[in-house]
C-alpha cells in the first residue's frame, strides 16, 4: 500500500489523451474525441493522481473545485471524478490508496471541508465514508394524463422558445439564485456551463438536439428557463409515440414553473414524459388534475463525505436548536473519529472535539447521509447506524438536520 501511495502523481497535459483513455476504457465506454484530444476546460490537473506501470496508466481520480449548497448556506466542496481502475490492477489496495491519498491531502490542504461523487456502483464508496445524500425523482408519465389542475395559477408570463445563447443568458443568473436555496446543488462557473450546453450528436442516444425554453415575465424580466429533447418515435400503426426528455425546469416563481411545465407537456408528436434529472419533491406532482400519473422511481444521487468533521457541521444551519455531542467513528479518515461539541442554530453553528461524554454514536458515513438534511437520523437509527446515548438525542438531532427544501443535484460530473 505504501509502494502504491508513493507512486500516485498528477497527470501532465502531455499525459492527458493516455490518462483519459484509460479512465474511459476503465468504464467500457468511448471516448470523444475532444475529449481525449485536449485538456478540457473544466479539468483541474494538479488536482488529479493517476498510477503508471511503466509507461501504462493503470488507475486514474481527480478532483473538481467546487461549491455546494448546504442547508442554511453555502460550502467549498472537493467533486471527486475520473476514478478508475484497470481490471488487472484490481483487488491489490489501489482504490484504497488513491481514496486515502487524496482525502488526507484534502485534509491537509485545507480547501474543501466536504467532498462529494457520484457512485458508478453502490457498493464502493461506503467504506470510505461516502453516502448518498441527494436523490434524483425519474419522473415519467403519459402525456395525456400529465394535465395541470383548472386552478393552477400561469401568471401573466409568457414561456419562449430560444436558442442556447438566448437560453444562457437567461439561465446563468436565475440558476445563481436558486441553487442557494436548495441543499445538493453546485454553483456552474463559465467553464460548467460550457459543459452542460456541450451537444455532440453521439451524446443524445437517439434524440434530438437539446432546446431550450425561456419563462418571461409580466414586465419582461427572465423567471425561469428549461431545457429538454424530443425523441420520436411512430408505433407500427403510424401513431407518434415520441418522448419528451426534461432535462432541467428551474424558475423564480411558482407560475413560472407551472407554465414551463405546461409547455412540455403540450408538445405535439409526444406521448410519454421522462425527467431522469428532476427532483424527487419536484413540484410538478402537487400541480397535475391526476397526481397518480406521474411516476417516480428514485436512485442515488450525490454522495457526500464530510472531509473535516468540525468544520462542516459548522458550515451549515439548523432549523431547530442543537446542543449535542456526536461521537463519530471514522476509520479512514482519523483526524474525525472521536467526540464533537455541535451547538447550532438558525443563524449559525459551532463544532469542535471534545471530552464530554457523547450523546449519539454514528459513523462518518451515517453523518454524512444526514449533512444535506435529505436523510432521517431516526431512521438512521432504527437502521442500527446511530446510537441514541442520551435519552431524546435522536429526536433533537434528527429535528435539527432536517431541511425544509428537499436535497437535489442536477449536475453530475
Amino acid at each position: 500500500m505504501t509502494d502504491i501511495a508513493d507512486r500516485l502523481r498528477p497527470a501532465t497535459p502531455e499525459e492527458w489523451p493516455a490518462f483519459s483513455r484509460a479512465l474511459f476504457t476503465a468504464f467500457a465506454e468511448e471516448p470523444p474525441a475532444s475529449y481525449v484530444d485536449a485538456v478540457p476546460a473544466h479539468a483541474e490537473l494538479d488536482r488529479s493522481l493517476g498510477l503508471w506501470d511503466g509507461d501504462r496508466v493503470v488507475a486514474t481520480a481527480g478532483v473538481y473545485s467546487r461549491e455546494l449548497t448546504v442547508p442554511g448556506g453555502v460550502v467549498r466542496c472537493a467533486g471527486v471524478t475520473w476514478v478508475s481502475v484497470a481490471p488487472s490492477h484490481r483487488r491489490r489496495g489501489v482504490l484504497t490508496a488513491l481514496m486515502r491519498r487524496q482525502l488526507t491531502e484534502l485534509h491537509e490542504q485545507g480547501r474543501e471541508p466536504v467532498a462529494a461523487l457520484w457512485a458508478s456502483e453502490s457498493s464502493i464508496y461506503g467504506r470510505f465514508g461516502y453516502a448518498p445524500a441527494t436523490w434524483r425523482g425519474n419522473l415519467s408519465g403519459d402525456v395525456a394524463r400529465l394535465a395541470l389542475r383548472p386552478d393552477v395559477d400561469l401568471g401573466e408570463g409568457r414561456v419562449e422558445q430560444v436558442s442556447a445563447e438566448e437560453y444562457r443568458v437567461a439561465a446563468v443568473g436565475l440558476h445563481d439564485r436558486v441553487r442557494r436555496f436548495v441543499p445538493g446543488n453546485l454553483a456552474r462557473d463559465a467553464r460548467w456551463w460550457d459543459r452542460g450546453l456541450r451537444d455532440e450528436p453521439a451524446e443524445r442516444h437517439g434524440a434530438s438536439e437539446r432546446r431550450f425554453l425561456r419563462h418571461v415575465g409580466p414586465d419582461g424580466t427572465g423567471t425561469g428557463y428549461a431545457a429538454y429533447r424530443v425523441r420520436s418515435a411512430w408505433t407500427e400503426d403510424g401513431q407518434p409515440d415520441g418522448t419528451v426528455v426534461v432535462e432541467e425546469v428551474r424558475s423564480l416563481t411558482p407560475p413560472a414553473h407551472a407554465a414551463l411545465w405546461r409547455f412540455l407537456l403540450s408538445l405535439d408528436l409526444v406521448r410519454t414524459m421522462r425527467a431522469p434529472s428532476a427532483s424527487p419533491d419536484d413540484p410538478l406532482r402537487h400541480l397535475l388534475a391526476e397526481p397518480r400519473a406521474l411516476r417516480s422511481q428514485p436512485y442515488d444521487a450525490l454522495w457526500v463525505r464530510l472531509v473535516d468533521v468540525g468544520r462542516a457541521l459548522a458550515a451549515r444551519r439548523y432549523p431547530a436548536p442543537v446542543n449535542l455531542v456526536l461521537e463519530v467513528r471514522d476509520r479512514f479518515c482519523p483526524w474525525n473519529d472521536g467526540r464533537w461539541s455541535l451547538v447550532g442554530h438558525p443563524a449559525g453553528a459551532f463544532c469542535s472535539q471534545t471530552d464530554a461524554d457523547p450523546d449519539l454514536v454514528l459513523d462518518v458515513e451515517a453523518l454524512a447521509a444526514a449533512y444535506l438534511g435529505g436523510v432521517s437520523l431516526a431512521t438512521l437509527q432504527a437502521a442500527g447506524r446511530v446510537t441514541e446515548v442520551s435519552p431524546g438525542a435522536v429526536t433533537q438531532a434528527g429535528t435539527a438536520f432536517r431541511w425544509p427544501v428537499t436535497p437535489w443535484c442536477p449536475d453530475d460530473f
